[in-house]
């Protein structure tokens, strides 16, 4: 009789644990769904709010491979980085000259996450930046600057800019003349 109860207790066990699993993985799942759609949701909430998107490169990863009818300029960039400091305008007026043409920019910033509230938010609203931006917060480098563009170093500022028919990084600062003539390449 003991060894009885020790063999069903035994397929007790494996049961509860096979059955857990299978649930997890459809909680995982659907944690994965609701998470994408939340992050999207968040992606477009104005900085005003005071929120500005922390992702991962598995997050960002959508943002740089789309395949419509957009042109998008992706630009990699830091608050302490004075290049891209002084660059910055070139992609503001660019968003404001070209935002009924079809093109999108997002800013991803790799200032360091702690420093969205105390740097970040106060020197996007100061410039009135109006481009999306995000803030890119994932420890392995070496994985997300390849996935981007295999010959990046790493060094910023760094813009990627692509539609379905090309994709071009550079890994330069931009003044606007520079960046317009870069664009018109894609769009013409």
């Amino acid at each position: 009789m003991n060894m009885i109860n020790k063999i069903f207790h035994t397929l007790f066990i494996v049961v509860f644990f096979i059955s857990c699993n299978q649930n997890s993985k459809k909680t995982s799942e659907i944690t994965k769904k609701q998470t994408s759609a939340f992050l999207n949701k968040e992606a477009t909430k104005i900085v005003k709010e005071n929120t500005v998107p922390i992702l991962n490169y598995k997050q960002l990863s959508p943002f740089l491979n789309k395949n419509d009818n957009k042109t998008y300029i992706i630009n990699f960039w830091a608050t302490w980085c004075k290049p891209c400091v002084e660059e910055l305008p070139a992609f503001e007026k660019l968003n404001n000259d070209y935002k009924d043409k079809n093109i999108e920019i997002l800013l991803v910033s790799l200032d360091f996450p702690n420093q969205i509230e105390s740097h970040l938010i106060p020197f996007i609203k100061k410039r009135d930046l109006k481009p999306k931006v995000v803030v890119l917060d994932d420890p392995d480098q070496n994985k997300w600057i390849n996935g981007i563009d295999k010959n990046w170093s790493g060094s910023i500022p760094a813009t990627l800019i692509y539609n379905k028919n090309k994709r071009s990084f550079y890994e330069q600062s931009f003044d606007y003349n520079l960046l317009t003539e870069e664009l018109q390449k894609f769009i013409n």
